[in-house]
């Protein structure tokens, strides 16, 4: 209330995320999309690592289970600052309470700072292509743009973390996208679901699917000189290496789950 707390440079405070943000987030998290978190043990104890996982649910939801879930059921206690797009921090409230929780802009030189200092970070390289994709194209993940996560594990030389995440993308199933409504919004785009807008208010809420996140083995990355950040095919490599992960662990989840709901 005095203003007497502590915050990193990009705005992050600890004792309030600990002890508020994630206490509103976390029912979300146990009761109602009740999370299944498995190889949060690939996440190292400490130093810097790099999480990517797969993003959809037209609504972000995912990264936020995935911060409370390292936060939770990590043995360190560790604590997971997302990479955001520039429209998080154009929206107000939205802006400040990102920044308190962590988080900051998907750049590189926020990302490679984050990591020198020993941080877990995360990134969903699909961006708006990911979670605003049609519901017909549901756990097929798409492009991961140039590598540019991959260029900056290199450079910090910290090991990548692949995580795929099911569940997220039936809780808001997009049948359609209203190009002309998200224009005059300014926003990348604006979904018709089953529910949405058709019943107002009621229908923004997500439905309560079961939820899975599991963190895969990860790809070191400090055996490589100085240089190969800057190696094109290298990065692409990479890139398709973690793309590819991500993607046959999601198949396996989807092929092991008895229901969307259960």
């Amino acid at each position: 209330m005095t203003g007497d707390y502590e915050v990193d440079e990009f705005g992050y405070d600890e004792e309030l995320t600990d002890q508020v943000l994630m206490s509103v987030i976390r029912p979300l998290y146990e009761k109602y999309f009740r999370v299944e978190v498995k190889g949060i043990e690939n996440i190292p104890s400490e130093g810097g690592a790099l999480v990517v996982a797969n993003h959809s649910g037209t609504l972000p939801f995912d990264g936020l289970m995935m911060q409370v879930a390292v936060h939770d059921r990590h043995p360190a206690g560790r604590h997971l600052r997302l990479l955001a797009a520039d429209l998080v921090f154009m929206l107000p409230v939205v802006n400040e309470l990102a920044r308190k929780a962590g988080h900051t802009l998907a750049c590189a030189e926020d990302a490679e700072r984050l990591l020198q200092r020993g941080e877990v970070v995360g990134v969903m390289p699909e961006g708006f292509k990911g979670v605003g994709k049609p519901f017909g194209e549901r756990y097929k993940l798409q492009r991961f743009g140039r590598g540019g996560f991959v260029s900056t594990a290199l450079r910090a030389g910290v090991p990548i973390v692949p995580c795929s995440i099911v569940g997220a993308e039936e809780i808001y199933p997009m049948l359609g996208n209203s190009k002309t409504l998200a224009r005059l919004l300014g926003i990348p785009y604006f979904p018709l679901t089953p529910t949405f807008p058709w019943l107002g208010p009621l229908g923004a809420l997500p439905l309560p699917t079961k939820w899975t996140i599991e963190f895969g083995e990860p790809i070191a990355t400090d055996g490589y000189p100085p240089e190969a950040a800057e190696d094109p095919m290298l990065m692409f490599n990479l890139t398709d290496q973690v793309r590819e992960r991500i993607q046959h662990t999601l198949y396996e989840l989807l092929v092991q789950r008895r229901s969307v709901f259960f």
